[in-house]
């Protein structure tokens, strides 16, 4: 399985050598309500959703901090953003809860909520001005470049540690690497590897602001940075060749139509009535139509991140549990996650919103499930839909899991097969990178 196909350092970072603040265990690290409080602080976010409107006033003052060009803001080193976090899950039981799944394991949805906290105070370490208590910058997640997993089951009863610090920066935005341990027989051992993307704006999250440009100090940073550009260009390249913008390669297009071939229904050959339509459902298998799920949530005030908009951790919450929900009720048995990639997102959601999920299974290969999460708002004066963010997850079933099968084929709207090959595409990439 993945599982044992992912190779992981001993360390969960090259950096954990050099960044590391002395911390040799638990004592003495924040928890993840600290960074919730000094993100709050950072921006001077109101506490009481009455206020939110004044709180965001008062930040309109801020913008005479901005620098004008990126050439005016000091270089920072890796190390200056370096952050370790604990989640006290051992050592202080009445957190748990919260935690909890009904599998007695760690519910991920949540783990995706701390991990999107932990990138965002990340970054406005590494833009902190000294003398200003509060920073100028709006900083808010742009993507989820990946995520991947080496454990199946992550205990509810052990401490957690969160790492990470800016791997790479642009004019306006940051690469974060994260890491996740937990404890176990008195050592930390990885459980998860994160990058995510950050962009900075002005205070009112209106235009693009200008982040502390980023100098790798050594070989392995400078490896380390180098992989940000890469991986910059990796996702260029894979937008470029979206299946929205370029037509299947000759062997996505073969591959469609072997699908189409092997199941349409010739038992009526003889008579010359066979056709598009006539189709059937080969052995072991699931028309992809048959394999959604869709899910409605209301985004009360208490969702709002700092910038009164809603949390980013909690859409992504509510997408992944209604992922794993579509592969469970796929495979007929409990899935595990094994890689999150390539959440893009596109635009905020407001509080008030009516928020649309919808769950598809779009591609198989063995015990592997790749599942397509689409998020959508509804304004109900306007009455428009519009796309949030679109999410790709692969999980790992317990047993082998039935094939999806594309039912469209040619004709005007060949959706299905295009979410087929979409969903492949985004296994294979995941199979590479473990």
């Amino acid at each position: 399985s993945a599982y044992r196909l992912c190779i992981m350092r001993k360390l969960p970072s090259v950096l954990s050598r050099t960044l590391t603040s002395g911390t040799s265990g638990s004592p003495g690290l924040p928890d993840m309500s600290e960074v919730r409080r000094k993100l709050r602080d950072i921006v001077g976010a109101s506490t009481n959703w009455r206020d939110h409107v004044q709180a965001m006033q008062e930040r309109k003052a801020l913008h005479t901090l901005l620098a004008k060009r990126q050439e005016d803001l000091p270089p920072r080193r890796m190390k200056d953003s370096y952050l370790e976090v604990i989640l006290p899950l051992g050592s202080q039981p009445e957190i748990r809860e919260k935690y909890l799944n009904v599998h007695n394991s760690v519910r991920f949805g949540r783990i995706l909520e701390d991990l999107d906290s932990l990138g965002v105070l990340i970054c406005y370490t590494h833009t902190k001005q000294e003398m200003q208590p509060r920073s100028p910058l709006s900083i808010v997640t742009a993507l989820v470049d990946k995520i991947n997993l080496c454990r199946k089951i992550i205990y509810p009863d052990c401490d957690i540690k969160f790492t990470g610090n800016v791997s790479w920066v642009g004019k306006t935005s940051m690469e974060v690497k994260m890491h996740m341990l937990q404890l176990h027989d008195g050592d930390y051992s990885p459980v998860l590897d994160a990058t995510f993307v950050m962009v900075a704006r002005d205070p009112e999250n209106k235009r693009p602001a200008f982040v502390n440009p980023l100098i790798p100090e050594s070989p392995e940073e400078e490896e380390i940075f180098k992989q940000g550009e890469l991986n910059k260009m990796r996702r260029i390249d894979f937008s470029t060749a979206s299946l929205l913008k370029m037509a299947p390669t000759a062997e996505e297009r073969n591959i469609v139509h072997d699908i189409f071939l092997n199941t349409l229904d010739t038992r009526q050959e003889g008579e010359g009535t066979v056709s598009f339509q006539s189709r059937k459902l080969p052995p072991n298998s699931v028309w992809m139509e048959d394999a959604k799920l869709k899910a409605l949530q209301i985004c009360h005030p208490e969702e709002r991140n700092i910038f009164n908009r809603i949390f980013g951790g909690f859409l992504m919450r509510k997408a992944f549990e209604l992922g794993w929900a579509t592969a469970c009720s796929y495979g007929g048995s409990r899935p595990f996650i094994v890689s999150v990639d390539d959440i893009m997102f596109q635009k905020p959601v407001e509080v008030g919103s009516l928020l649309l999920l919808s769950g598809q299974v779009c591609y198989t290969e063995n015990s592997y499930i790749q599942v397509r999460v689409h998020s959508e708002v509804y304004n109900a004066n306007t009455r428009e839909h519009h796309t949030t963010n679109i999410f790709h997850f692969t999980f790992i079933s317990e047993n082998e899991v039935p094939q999806v099968v594309p039912k469209t084929y040619g004709g005007k709207y060949p959706i299905k097969s295009m979410l087929y090959l979409d969903g492949k595409r985004h296994f294979t990439a995941v199979m590479k990178e473990i």
